[in-house]
């Protein structure tokens, strides 16, 4: 088990920027490829970022490339994603990821979520 507790949502207007973060648990943290899915109401939950576990490689979808800036600080075993130049459509449910090997798809640990909204 990989606990995982995101934090830094909330509610932003359209251009702002937002941080999440996501504290893991465990002495093993620098060895998973750390990620960030997300879900919208009524869509299914889709890739946004991953960070390779060393932090050699980022890997992020069309929808955010440019914008979005995952990071990884293994002192704090703590994963960020750095959100500028917020869009409506950016309002989701942000789930921080953790898996040995996978990087865009089917993460093994998930957290629980935390709410980003972007109002126009």
């Amino acid at each position: 088990q990989v606990p995982l507790v995101e934090s830094g949502g909330g509610l932003v207007q359209a251009g702002d920027s937002l941080r999440l973060s996501c504290a893991a648990s465990g002495r093993t943290f620098s060895s998973y490829n750390m990620g960030w899915f997300r879900q919208a109401p009524g869509k299914e939950r889709e890739f946004v970022a991953t960070i390779t576990a060393n932090g050699g490689n980022t890997y992020y979808s069309d929808s955010v490339k440019g914008r979005f800036t995952i990071s990884r600080d293994s002192a704090k075993n703590t994963v960020y994603l750095q959100m500028n130049s917020l869009k409506p459509e950016d309002t989701a449910v942000y789930y921080c990821t953790a898996d040995l090997w996978r990087l865009t798809s089917h993460p093994t640990y998930w957290g629980q979520g935390t709410q980003v909204t972007v109002s126009s």
